[in-house]
């Protein structure tokens, strides 16, 4: 690692601390100047030590637990089962929908990610598309200041889309469902470690699944994967990596979280671990739930009632039983929970859920307001996607946004290269078939 990169780590380690509640230091511009002056990794790794060893003031460490048994107990989690009365047709169905929704949602989102909400509300305007209700339009000429990847005006906008470009949040999805078809219901937090480094290219991932990548390479084993080193454990990478679990739990959500736990501890703490057991349960619960606030209480009793993800979605449920106005929701959120980073799990989960709440079980309506709501436009699009199309069904998803796709995606896991979108589903219909005997019975 070079020196660069190792300043920046430790930029966004004071970050982390000051959202987690801790006092970093008394003067912070003076330990940045410390970063940027210091001239040897030895230096820069002391200040590292200094900084781990900084907790929160006011938020104790036990009411946001690590330990699985830990947030068992600070959750109301019911262990009932809701029994689902679906044929293996419409669980298919489901399950189709789910991954054709995330491919969707996450190819909206694309061309936009880190834009703010006042950005994609310029460009859409400029574009005569706002409000979003298609994928994101090409205006020619470029208007000044809204830059778009080249690869995107090839391939990546409204009229040009052939496929599912290759994106980091499918190929999770993907490389989640090779692990369980090689190692079943059993796999280990070791098992997913193994794999990302058999089948992920390095330059492939980021923040702290790159992190806990390069602690593998070294030597270090999870948990410790997760916190040496990276300041990214509470972002929204683990969240990014939920759906497999969803898909092949219906109506499941304690086994679906648990699945979760395992895959999150590898990366991420805290708010990050629980921002997949969150929406993993979630999916579960769209296959047998109707009642967009009951699948979101169901999901909510998987996290620690303690938890800062837990409080701000409830806060969600609050705010949106006042007001039905994304705007104005997204205005409460951002005032509440705006001093997170925006890759955070915390800010962009509420977005998750402002926006299902709003869509109304509607697909379009509810992936182009999470679009609209700026910040991780592509990861929080595709999980409004998955959340709606296991929800609906693939037979209920407009076609206008189906049909580009072509039934395609890349992905870059060298041994599935470009797929069938129906073809995938299928396979993780059959393990969602062959788990369901293996818990269950």
């Amino acid at each position: 690692m070079n020196l660069d990169e190792l300043r920046t780590i430790l930029i966004f380690e004071i970050q982390e601390r000051r959202e987690e509640g801790c006092r970093v230091a008394d003067d912070e511009q003076a330990l940045l100047q410390m970063i940027s002056s210091a001239k040897e990794e030895r230096a820069l790794l002391e200040i590292w030590n200094v900084l781990s060893r900084i907790y929160p003031q006011d938020l104790a460490r036990e009411e946001e637990p690590n330990q699985l048994e830990d947030i068992r107990r600070r959750s109301e989690r019911s262990s009932a089962r809701e029994k689902s009365q679906l044929s293996d047709v419409e669980i298919s169905d489901k399950i189709h929908g789910g991954w054709l929704g995330r491919c969707i949602g996450c190819m909206l989102g694309k061309p936009v990610e880190g834009w703010t909400k006042e950005k994609i509300e310029r460009y859409l305007m400029i574009a005569g598309s706002y409000p979003l209700s298609d994928f994101i339009p090409e205006v020619i000429p470029h208007p000044a200041g809204f830059d778009f990847d080249r690869g995107y005006y090839e391939t990546g906008l409204r009229g040009r889309i052939t496929h599912a470009l290759r994106d980091d949040d499918i190929d999770y999805t993907v490389l989640n469902l090779m692990i369980l078809e090689r190692h079943g219901a059993d796999f280990r937090t070791e098992d997913v470690g193994r794999e990302w480094l058999d089948k992920l290219p390095y330059n492939r991932v980021y923040t702290a699944e790159r992190a806990a990548y390069r602690n593998l390479i070294n030597g270090i084993q999870p948990p410790d994967t997760a916190t040496y080193l990276n300041p990214y454990r509470e972002w929204i990478g683990a969240q990014i990596r939920a759906d497999i679990w969803g898909y092949v739990c219906p109506g499941d959500p304690n086994q679906a979280s648990d699945f979760a736990y395992r895959d999150s501890v590898l990366s991420h703490v805290k708010n990050g671990i629980y921002g997949e057991m969150f929406f993993s349960s979630l999916i579960s619960a769209a296959f047998v739930q109707s009642d967009i606030e009951r699948m979101i209480r169901s999901a909510l009793s998987e996290i620690p009632r303690s938890s800062r993800l837990h409080r701000a979605i409830v806060d969600v449920m609050g705010w949106y039983r006042e007001t039905q106005d994304w705007k104005e929701l997204w205005s409460r959120v951002s005032e509440k929970y705006g001093h997170y980073h925006p890759v955070h799990t915390i800010n962009n989960a509420a977005m998750i859920v402002l926006s299902l709440l709003v869509g109304e079980g509607e697909f379009e309506k509810s992936i182009t307001t999470a679009v609209m709501c700026g910040m991780d436009t592509d990861c929080n699009g595709a999980t409004l996607g998955s959340i709606i199309g296991v929800l609906k069904g693939a037979s209920s998803i407009p076609a206008k946004w189906s049909s580009p796709l072509n039934d395609v995606l890349d992905s870059a896991i060298p041994e599935i290269g470009r797929a069938s979108i129906s073809k995938l589903a299928e396979r993780t219909a059959r393990l969602a078939r062959s788990i369901s005997r293996r818990v269950h019975t």
